[in-house]
């Protein structure tokens, strides 16, 4: 993980070994590790989970019936411990969240939080985010997607672990409703350039703010730099900020978030 995100958050939260397929044939974006948990996230995870989590199957799910109501769905990649999740859940009750989070010690944390501010729009997916949206999710049933520092897989040789690639934005943006939207946030740079090259070639999928030209993009690709590059939103009101991330900013790190829509 980066400097700014501690091992236990953001979307795949893992951290070593090279990029072998699984038994399914993709390959992972996260390595599973047992992590320490406390007693605290050790209780609410044994007492919640059978309650709000949600199981693998090999077919759809109906997203209204797992939550009991008609009501937008939010599919959050990667909760961490929880933090951001919660939060943004308790200040959206109209909203229905689905995080998934393969990190256990995180979903103790997240089963806390969800009890301390007593949520009912939360679910929990102690799984792969690969296999629940290939598998689970019907095609346009989201009105959007979250995936908050993921992975970043800095060094070369594991890129090709990184999250956000072509086959899998494809399979994200097919269980976007048109309309639907898909926001990343990072902050480190050269994945901040791979998700804008990744989401502007989605067929798709449009930038919500000005995009930049292919030329300007292929220089700040061959630049490694995103300086003066356009294509990167404000950071939406609805993601609030981490300690971690207001560290970061202090100490003079950058954030980039990116919000695109599904074509209608």
């Amino acid at each position: 993980m980066n400097a700014m995100t501690p091992p236990q958050e953001g979307a795949g939260a893992g951290g070593r070994a090279g990029p072998e397929p699984d038994s399914h044939g993709h390959i992972r974006s996260f390595v599973r590790r047992a992590g320490r948990m406390s007693a605290a996230q050790q209780r609410y995870y044994d007492t919640l989970l059978p309650r709000l989590g949600v199981p693998y199957q090999a077919t759809p799910i109906d997203l209204a019936a797992l939550f009991g109501r008609q009501a937008p769905k939010i599919l959050e990649i990667g909760c961490g411990m929880g933090e951001t999740t919660a939060r943004i859940a308790e200040a959206h009750p109209e909203n229905d969240y689905f995080g998934l989070e393969v990190h256990v010690p995180g979903v103790g944390a997240l089963c806390k939080l969800i009890a301390e501010k007593g949520l009912s729009n939360l679910r929990i997916g102690n799984l792969d985010a690969m296999e629940v949206v290939r598998d689970m999710l019907p095609e346009a049933s989201l009105d959007g997607i979250h995936i908050f520092f993921p992975d970043p897989w800095h060094k070369t040789r594991h890129k090709k672990r990184r999250l956000i690639q072509p086959p899998f934005v494809a399979l994200l943006t097919r269980r976007l409703k048109p309309g639907g939207y898909l926001h990343c946030a990072t902050d480190w740079e050269n994945y901040a350039l791979q998700m804008l090259e990744v989401l502007s070639q989605a067929p798709d999928l449009e930038n919500s703010v000005a995009s930049p030209t292919p030329a300007a993009l292929a220089a700040a690709l061959e630049a490694d730099s995103t300086a003066n590059l356009p294509g990167f939103a404000p950071r939406p009101a609805y993601r609030p900020l981490t300690k971690f991330e207001n560290r970061g900013l202090r100490l003079g790190h950058g954030v980039w978030d990116l919000v695109f829509k599904r074509r209608t």
